[in-house]
């Protein structure tokens, strides 16, 4: 169901700006399908279309709870804060949704503020939620804590990969890499690469936004442009479902700027480098659709996506062999970034237990058969994703989950309530900082920090 993955949140991109535009002035609370129905609403960022689709799942849920009508309520959102600020506008107007899917982007925004933890019904509910997390890496779920709180399952994830060409590879003389290949054998890659190409091949791609852009060469380097800290709390819930991880947190926290740690100018450092030595391109904004189909006409040697991009490569008329897909490259560490979805209950909900089922059917193994058909985002089920991938991805499909597993120490998207004012301040300074001189990168960081602390101290 394309319309519940990370990669519909993030593939919005321009159409649902330009759709933003233009529906945001007449959206209120009168616009909402169903809005004087007792059915539970389950709130989607997403097109009317989108919540068609989901109906298989709306009819499996009601064989489960006959006595539970639901249905799924679309709200198009440009991105996470343009989707709770619309959000916000039906609370206003009394038509509040019961269950909203949220990002990661958007987890801590919706916890701090709209969400009711979860805590009680996985804890009431404990010897049925054992199995869906017995399948599901801790990792995710810590992802989804704030402040000792878990605010939602998570129903499927990226991580980000490197994608690379076969047929660049093979021009090169390349062999796949090894699974703790370094910056160095990165560069050198991208040199061979470069060297035995033609025409408009640019050997790495990448895009300037949270995920997938400057954040996991940050990760790798053992830093990231927020200092990454944890909350404290959580035992409650590790103690019961995870009890042998006793490193684990009550969620990520992120609430100091960073930007002008050494660790972080030297990976933006390594980047301004490659752009310098035209291995690389400047970073590029939007969703990166466009990737997709450069990729498949064999002008990019390799660029981070997940395990979400396979489906659109399929559609590309991509064969399995044409590509492979690999860990980050180390610099100090190898920690991965990821991003992830789940279902969030709304404090004004009077239907708490009712969405509470729904979500609870959505993290069993045949709702998330019916949720993810296609190899469009890693399924959070490490059961279902084999699945998934098994017989469609490329020869090292293992790696989208596996990531996680190699690297437990990998971290989400950082994203702070603050998280829109944070990913402009980072996304106006990224491409400054790395198509400049060398001199210019500190110059460019030390506006991001100026911006970061502007940013937190607003809120």
């Amino acid at each position: 169901m394309s319309s519940l993955s990370r990669r519909a949140f993030i593939g919005l991109g321009g159409a649902a700006a330009v759709g933003t535009g233009l529906s945001w002035r007449r959206l209120s609370g009168l616009d909402i399908p169903g809005r004087n129905s007792d059915a539970l609403s389950v709130c989607i960022n997403g097109t009317a279309q989108d919540a068609a689709a989901n109906q298989g799942l709306i009819d499996a849920f009601h064989k489960v709870h006959p006595d539970i009508p639901a249905r799924i309520t679309p709200v198009q959102g440009e991105d996470q804060s343009d989707f709770f600020a619309k959000v916000l506008t039906l609370v206003a107007a009394g038509t509040a949704p019961d269950v909203v899917m949220v990002a990661t982007e958007g987890t801590q925004l919706f916890a701090d503020r709209l969400a009711y933890p979860l805590d009680e019904f996985v804890m009431r509910d404990k010897a049925d939620m054992q199995e869906y997390f017995d399948d599901v890496h801790p990792s995710l779920v810590e992802s989804f804590m704030y402040k000792g709180n878990l605010y939602e399952l998570p129903m499927d994830y990226n991580a980000a990969n490197m994608f690379m060409s076969s047929k660049a590879m093979t021009m090169a003389g390349l062999d796949y890499p090894d699974i703790h290949w370094t910056w160095d054998d990165f560069h050198g890659y991208l040199k061979a690469m470069k060297k035995a190409a033609t025409g408009s091949f640019r050997p790495f791609f990448w895009t300037n936004r949270l995920f997938g852009g400057i954040v996991p060469w940050l990760y790798t380097n053992d830093t990231s442009f927020i200092k990454p800290q944890r909350f404290t709390g959580g035992r409650w819930f590790w103690n019961q479902f995870y009890p042998k991880e006793t490193q684990r947190s009550g969620g990520f926290r992120w609430t100091e700027p960073n930007a002008e740690d050494p660790k972080v100018i030297e990976a933006f450092e390594f980047m301004q480098e490659l752009i310098a030595e035209n291995l690389a391109s400047s970073p590029v904004q939007g969703g990166g659709n466009e990737l997709v189909s450069r990729f498949s006409e064999g002008v990019i040697g390799m660029t981070p996506a997940g395990g979400y991009w396979v489906e659109g490569l399929i559609e590309a008329g991509m064969k399995r062999t044409d590509y492979d897909a690999a860990y980050f490259p180390k610099g100090r560490t190898q920690q991965h970034q990821f991003g992830s979805t789940g279902y969030t209950i709304m404090k004004s909900s009077d239907k708490k237990d009712e969405a509470w089922e729904w979500i609870k059917f959505c993290s069993t193994l045949d709702g998330m058969r019916i949720v993810r058909r296609k190899p469009d985002s890693t399924a959070a089920r490490r059961s279902w994703n084999t699945q998934l991938y098994k017989n469609a991805g490329p020869r090292h499909w293992d790696i989208f989950y596996n990531t996680v597993d190699k690297f437990p120490t990998s971290a989400p998207i950082p994203a702070p309530p603050q998280e829109a004012a944070v990913e402009s301040a980072l996304i106006k300074n990224v491409t400054s900082a790395v198509t400049g001189s060398r001199k210019h990168v500190t110059v460019a960081l030390k506006n991001l920090q100026r911006d970061l602390e502007q940013a937190f101290g607003e809120e």
